[in-house]
């Protein structure tokens, strides 16, 4: 007799399922005192090392992040070794002051060129100084002892940064 591979001409009808009865299925579960402890032994452990793993995976990060720091730092090193080093070296030194300082040797003709700048990075034409003396609005005396004043009853004492403007600047009338 020779089977066929092809599809059944009809299709397979399988029997309903019959519905699970839960409490038989939990009443057949038989529980040792064995399997109670392991099983506690295994949710301890649980709570146990949850924890732990978390440290030790701050930790991993922490070691990590110090690492590059370290790299870092060995970089700067060397940076600075290499720059000490250029700057034992007497040609170093003297190009360096003529460069940075304008030194020059005696006898020797400097010329300075002005206006090498690309005209986008020339500094931009300021208005002309006016030849006319004006009269202050307020009294610098008055305005003096009123600074040292506020000065001395200042609570707080705040460091000016170089170069940032205030952000917050006062009009005086």
């Amino acid at each position: 007799m020779a089977k066929t591979t092809g599809p059944p001409s009809r299709p397979s009808r399988r029997p309903p399922r019959a519905p699970v009865d839960v409490r038989a299925w939990l009443g057949g579960i038989r529980l040792s005192g064995f399997m109670v402890i392991m099983l506690g032994l295994v949710v301890l452990a649980a709570f146990v090392l949850v924890p732990t793993i978390g440290t030790y995976v701050d930790q991993r990060q922490q070691i990590a992040a110090l690492e590059s720091a370290v790299e870092l730092s060995r970089e700067e090193v060397a940076d600075l070794e290499a720059e000490r080093q250029r700057w034992s070296d007497p040609a170093y030194i003297t190009t360096q002051a003529r460069e940075r300082l304008y030194y020059v040797r005696p006898g020797e003709v400097v010329y300075l060129v002005d206006n090498d700048l690309p005209p986008e990075l020339a500094p931009q034409e300021q208005a002309p100084v006016s030849e006319d003396v004006e009269q202050t609005r307020t009294d610098w005396m008055s305005q003096l002892v009123r600074s040292v004043t506020e000065a001395g009853l200042s609570p707080t004492v705040s460091v000016p940064t170089i170069g940032v403007p205030d952000p917050t600047p006062s009009v005086t009338p």
